[in-house]
């Protein structure tokens, strides 16, 4: 038995069950289904990301690493140089999806979201972890992703791929409890349904 603990960065990049309230997922989503790089802040804030095929590196560099080296360690998965303000972010989509505008919400602020992550420990401890991927290459598969399957603003903005949203309309249609328990046994849904 070894316990170790990693603390993902923000994810991005494609999957079967995508997420739309992930920073770069959202932003190339708005660009790509209404021409403007939408920001809800005033771009300042800090986010730390990784990829999530780079997370799967982590925890493949974790299960082949030396027990001493990972046993009851913490380390944050993502790269340093993966801490990007919001607006750095936009400015990546504005220039992958073509014809898009950058715009700030009207009463944009500050968010008290705001933070970067030093992912030094996983460097230094784990050569083997090696992440592949930035914000611009996800950025240009998250783009070629939602080209693809086509996908349309009713889609992004709706409850499947919204986290809260999806969590609602499971607690209203009665399938999850107010513990967020299924009530019923549900079934196991596959990203075609």
């Amino acid at each position: 038995f070894c316990p170790t603990f990693l603390r993902n960065a923000t994810a991005y990049g494609v999957s079967p069950r995508l997420r739309f309230d992930l920073v770069l997922n959202n932003l190339v989503a708005w660009a790509f289904t209404t021409g403007k790089v939408f920001i809800k802040s005033d771009g300042t804030p800090w986010r730390p990301i990784v990829h999530i095929e780079d997370i799967s590196r982590a925890f493949l560099a974790v299960l082949q690493a030396p027990r001493e080296l990972v046993y009851n360690q913490a380390f944050n998965v993502g790269r340093n140089e993966d801490n990007y303000q919001i607006r750095d972010l936009a400015n990546i989509v504005k220039e992958t999806v073509p014809g898009c505008e950058i715009e700030y919400a009207k009463d944009a602020g500050p968010d008290k979201r705001c933070y970067r992550v030093d992912c030094s420990k996983i460097a230094e401890t784990l050569s083997e972890f090696q992440p592949q991927w930035d914000a611009r290459k996800g950025a240009q598969e998250l783009y070629a992703a939602y080209q693809k399957v086509g996908l349309t603003l009713e889609e992004f903005e709706g409850p499947k791929y919204q986290r809260i949203a999806h969590i609602k309309q499971l607690l209203s249609s009665g399938r999850l409890n107010e513990n967020l328990r299924w009530k019923t046994s549900a079934p196991v849904t596959t990203a075609a349904s």
